[in-house]
């Protein structure tokens, strides 16, 4: 069974300020009375689980604050970070929709805040409003597009450019470059986790780590990292500073 995390006074959906970018943007107002009167809002702390691989699946989740990690059980039973997820992301919706129980875990990795709507809610909705549907197909075909994006650089890119690359989608949420072009970065991943989401084992992340300190592209201390000029970051990639 999943893991509950403490119950949470529920923010208004009216109000929300990440369902803009969320599937359910298309609902009336009537309709998102009805997400409010039947959804369930819990705090989870950094290492609670919300669900677990193959726990039935029972609705959809939303994140309303704080950091998720959707992770899967390899071939060795080991548990492998796939992604991270952030506040307006919705968990849970493709095993939702196709049926299945649930395909990967989420565990929360800073303090977080999730509302829960439950299956039945989501199959009225979807009734009453098809526009929500279309919205998960093309959310699945986004994360089947990045899927295939992610298998074509663990083909093609060095470990070198995986790691930069990384980095640089980090620093979107998570540093701040000054005016001479230098970036402080607090990593929201540990290490293994880092390894595990550019597809090398995590003594290939410790070398790969050490080489960039050797070549003065970036400092690290714990989960802070400092690179002198982010310029180096995108010559790592051999593209353009538009990334």
């Amino acid at each position: 069974m999943s893991v509950s995390g403490k119950s949470s006074d529920c923010g208004n959906c009216f109000t929300c300020q990440t369902r803009g970018k969320t599937e359910w943007c298309v609902l009336t107002d009537e309709e998102l009375e009805i997400v409010s009167q039947g959804k369930v809002c819990r705090e989870y702390m950094p290492g609670e689980v919300i669900f677990h691989e193959g726990d039935d699946c029972r609705g959809i989740h939303c994140i309303e604050h704080g950091l998720i990690g959707v992770r899967k059980m390899d071939a060795g039973g080991n548990e492998v970070l796939l992604r991270i997820s952030h506040p307006g992301d919705t968990m849970g919706y493709r095993s939702f929709l196709a049926g299945d129980d649930h395909n990967n875990s989420a565990e929360a990795l800073e303090p977080s805040v999730l509302c829960f709507i439950d299956g039945s809610t989501v199959h009225s909705l979807l009734e009453m409003n098809p526009a929500l549907g279309l919205r998960f197909l093309r959310h699945a075909a986004q994360d089947l597009n990045m899927a295939e994006e992610k298998v074509l650089q663990s083909a093609t890119l060095p470990v070198r450019a995986r790691f930069a690359h990384l980095l640089l989608v980090l620093k979107e949420r998570y540093g701040v470059v000054d005016d001479n072009g230098s970036l402080d970065l607090e990593l929201p991943l540990s290490r293994q986790d880092m390894a595990a989401m550019i597809g090398i084992r995590p003594e290939s992340m410790s070398r790969t780590i050490r080489s960039f300190e050797d070549d003065n592209i970036a400092r690290f201390s714990g989960r802070r990292v400092q690179v002198p000029n982010v310029k180096s970051l995108f010559d790592e990639l051999d593209v353009p500073e538009e990334l």
